[in-house]
């Protein structure tokens, strides 16, 4: 048997410690990576970095490949990928999963402010603060780049490329975080707002209890839309199960 996960997540790597352990012998499980992370953590099984060029691509690696079952563990927020693996898996007449871990829910005490983009969270700011936490990563500065009366702080894997914000100050760092480094990271940047994806997960959450707790308004960019009708399971241990379905008998 061979699996494809599109991964990049912490999900897509758990996923893959499971089918390495738990697929048969002489199976074959391949991670995709995207590659915009210079020093990604690899996963167990075979590791592909870059793009396959389209649907077209993906569904001609899948035949030539003799892949079994696609599973999609992109972040929540890569939709490009997302469609073309729903275009591809139906075209190679493989079967298709979507891995996403649930959304986020606000909570007693939240001042949570939705934004279907990036640049309706950069519309949103001036209203609600000037000293903002940007924790939407390095892609899309762009969007805040003329807020030029606003400070940043922005925290990502990897360094920014311009254009973004002209008043910024950077943060590299990788989750998992904690209630405490949040809280001061807040306090110690005098954060008056936090921007952030629904991203979901318990990695980067504790960003929400420290913004609750210090009474910070927050703007969440909603996740964009994915294909209608797929399968989706809500976690590593669910994404399992399924495979162990469509192939049991």
């Amino acid at each position: 048997m061979h699996v494809l996960i599109l991964g990049g997540t912490t999900e897509a790597r758990r996923l893959a410690e499971l089918l390495v352990a738990a697929l048969p012998a002489g199976s074959t499980v391949t991670s995709s990576l995207a590659g915009r992370v210079a020093r990604p953590k690899l996963p167990p099984g075979e590791v592909r970095v870059g793009g396959f060029g389209g649907a077209d691509g993906l569904a001609d690696w899948l035949r030539s490949h003799r892949v079994h079952a696609l599973i999609d563990a992109t972040h929540p927020f890569a939709g490009t990928i997302t469609f073309n693996a729903a275009r591809a898996a139906a075209a190679a007449h493989v079967p298709l999963l979507m891995l996403r871990r649930p959304g986020w829910v606000p909570g007693d005490g939240d001042d949570w402010h939705p934004a279907g983009s990036l640049a309706e969270a950069a519309d949103a700011l001036p209203a609600l603060g000037r000293r903002v936490f940007l924790t939407t990563g390095r892609m899309g500065l762009a969007a805040f780049a003329g807020l030029d009366d606003l400070w940043f702080l922005m925290r990502s894997v990897d360094a920014p490329e311009p254009p973004y914000p002209a008043r910024m100050e950077t943060l590299l760092d990788r989750g998992p975080f904690t209630l405490e480094g949040e809280r001061e990271l807040i306090r110690r940047h005098r954060i008056d707002v936090l921007v952030t994806k629904d991203s979901g997960g318990a990695a980067t959450a504790p960003k929400l209890a420290a913004a609750r707790e210090e009474g910070i308004p927050v703007v969440v960019v909603r996740r964009p839309p994915v294909p209608e009708g797929g399968a989706v399971a809500g976690g590593p241990e669910e994404a399992l199960a399924w495979l162990t379905d469509q192939f049991s008998g």
